[in-house]
């Protein structure tokens, strides 16, 4: 009897599996939105292969990642929104510069960014992708080879990106605002401890140690482990956490698939902006309605991104097999933070340690003691 049950009870666990793999959710994004994220990723892609410089071109494209954080929002509000989000981008960026020059402080800073990121992100409701990218950003400049001499440049090109994300953000709303009716800016929510703070420093530990694990293994490129194990770990439960890991291990299994085929093409300048253009398009007509499709081209994209410039040179095989591993063990670390993350115990114990330690100012109700 015992056998039978459990055997049914693995069967119906299986079943939920595949129904949470398989599910399409509705999308209402006009077409317009995904052509937009396009733009502002292909564009300066396009200017860098005009002028041969590809690599300046990359810079920018990921500064125009800033778009993605357009809300829904009335025009004045989408514009400030924007604006804020693409320095913060821009913030990121330059602290990434900064620690590659210094890497004995690589894995303190980008802790440090993902715990201020996720509690800005936390505070002011920002959805997703949340602090994925600015996360991402920085992570990507601590390991691009660089000197101080170019942070100057690097910094710049980047925030000509986000500018340029900006301004196709703010025509892109002139034509969504035309389509359909805003939605209301919602006032801010009283100050949640747990939520802005305690959630926010969990998160930051995680990245912190998946990017101190990827370090310690030599991997080649440690910056994935960090950016996968956020992207997991964001889920509202551990539900979601688990099935976002599962769709972002395969999605990405598959993905790599994809991206073996688009490397094995004669790639050159032109093809490698078109094909950063087309990934864009599909990936943000994809991601709402099914995450684990959408990271089966979030794959290539982000190898395009974080390696156009040297793809002509690279191995193939190389950088494929090294994001695979890098991907899983993020993901793996992302679950094992989630459920640590959403454990009542572990909060309680953990709670008020960190309640302690944070500046009196983060605190509702308290001010600092009068000199």
């Amino acid at each position: 009897m015992r056998h039978h049950w459990t055997w049914h009870r693995v069967k119906a666990l299986a079943h939920e599996e595949w129904r949470a793999l398989i599910t399409i959710n509705p999308s209402d994004r006009p077409w317009q939105m995904p052509a937009s994220v396009a733009l502002a990723a292909g564009v300066p892609m396009l200017i860098g292969a005009y002028f041969d410089h590809l690599d300046y071109g990359l810079i920018s494209s990921l500064g125009g990642m800033a778009f993605l954080y357009l809300p829904r929002t009335p025009l004045h509000h989408r514009m400030v929104t924007m604006m804020a989000c693409a320095f913060g981008f821009l913030g990121c960026y330059v602290v990434g510069l900064v620690v590659h020059l210094l890497p004995f402080l690589l894995v303190p800073a980008l802790t440090l960014v993902a715990v201020l990121v996720t509690m800005v992100c936390r505070y002011y409701r920002v959805g997703p992708p949340g602090s994925l990218f600015f996360v991402m950003a920085a992570s990507i400049a601590a390991y691009t080879p660089s000197d101080l001499l170019q942070l100057p440049l690097k910094a710049g090109l980047f925030a000509l990106g986000a500018l340029l994300s900006t301004q196709i953000a703010f025509v892109y709303s002139l034509i969504a605002l035309r389509i359909r009716t805003p939605a209301p800016v919602e006032p801010l929510q009283p100050f949640d401890f747990d939520t802005v703070v305690l959630d926010s420093v969990l998160i930051g530990a995680a990245v912190g140690v998946a990017l101190a694990i990827a370090q310690a293994l030599q991997l080649d490129r440690p910056y994935w482990v960090p950016v996968s194990c956020l992207a997991v770990i964001q889920g509202m439960s551990i539900r979601a956490i688990w099935n976002r890991q599962l769709h972002r291990i395969l999605g990405t299994a598959i993905g790599l698939g994809v991206a073996a085929v688009l490397l094995a093409l004669p790639l050159e300048k032109w093809s490698i902006a078109l094909s950063i253009m087309t990934l864009s398009f599909v990936i943000e007509m994809a991601v709402i309605r099914h995450y684990g499709f959408a990271v089966i081209f979030i794959t290539p994209l982000t190898i395009f991104l974080a390696d156009a410039a040297s793809l002509g040179h690279a191995v193939p095989g190389a950088i494929i097999q090294a994001r695979f591993i890098d991907t899983v063990l993020g993901c793996f670390i992302g679950l094992v933070g989630g459920i640590l993350l959403h454990n009542a115990s572990f909060r309680a114990a953990v709670g008020p340690v960190i309640r302690r330690l944070t500046p009196l100012a983060l605190l509702p109700g308290r001010t600092p003691p009068q000199p």
